[in-house]
């Protein structure tokens, strides 16, 4: 039986999104420690001192469930990730129209040192095959939205034009297709654009069986690594993974990991 705390979750409540929140609800030297271990690099690490969303399991009140610890980052909104002028240029960078408007939620986002400097961690999690969709942005329904809708794909283009250039290597993110991924590594880009260090971690939960009526969960590190490289092929370039890709003095790691999470 899954525990209480996932009900808060609602439809949300099994596969990658509580494993994510499992994974940063203790002390904040155990879930700082979990994290560099998990990122597994030697110039990177998540301090105790380090922000992290989400932050921790949902907590019952008398009222009702409180949702305030598994809220996903917004980049462009929290002032705990990034700074406020390099919050404005991603929102500016990203939407024509930001009233009424969303930028990407990040499953997990926290700052971290990466060679000495203030970076960021950002993961993104799945539990099972059919979580790696290779659909395109789904088309918009108002003028502002059209408007946005543009806007993202020259920012997408512009990222991999830059993410070519800076790796020879062969790169097709799209608006239009594997939006997902490649909104992930427009946004990734452009931090490391901005200055700021990125570790961008594709986590695989491993033996999530409550979803295997959704999709085949991963149940070894290979199962996800295949995955996710099939998925990325034509999109993301095949050498990029698990190797730093230098932008100026800045570098942005592509990272393939996985853990296995019990609820």
């Amino acid at each position: 039986m899954r525990p209480d705390w996932t009900q808060a979750l609602g439809k949300h409540s099994r596969g990658s999104r509580p494993r994510c929140i499992a994974l940063v609800d203790g002390t904040r030297e155990l879930v700082s420690a979990s994290l560099t271990e998990l990122i597994e690099l030697p110039d990177t690490v998540v301090n105790p001192a380090d922000f992290w969303m989400p932050s921790g399991k949902p907590v019952a009140r008398p009222s009702g469930w409180d949702d305030t610890l598994v809220r996903e980052a917004r980049l462009d909104h929290v002032a705990r990730l990034l700074p406020a002028t390099i919050r404005l240029v991603l929102k500016d960078w990203w939407l024509a129209v930001a009233r009424g408007a969303n930028t990407p939620n990040w499953d997990l986002a926290s700052t971290c040192t990466i060679r000495g400097r203030q970076g960021l961690l950002l993961v993104e999690a799945k539990a099972h095959g059919n979580e790696l969709s290779a659909a395109g942005k789904s088309l918009p329904t108002s003028a502002n939205g059209w408007k946005n809708h543009e806007q993202i794909a020259m920012a997408i283009a512009g990222a991999n034009s830059a993410l070519k250039h800076a790796t020879s290597g062969d790169w097709s993110l799209s608006r239009d297709d594997s939006y997902q991924l490649s909104n992930r590594f427009a946004w990734a880009w452009k931090i490391v654009s901005l200055g700021v260090p990125v570790v961008l971690l594709y986590l695989g939960f491993l033996r999530a069986e409550e979803m295997a009526g959704n999709g085949t969960p991963f149940r070894t590190h290979h199962d996800w690594d295949n995955a996710l490289r099939d998925h990325a092929t034509g999109v993301v370039d095949a050498t990029c993974w698990n190797t730093p890709i230098e932008l100026g003095d800045v570098p942005l790691y592509p990272l393939i990991r996985s853990l296995e999470v019990t609820l």
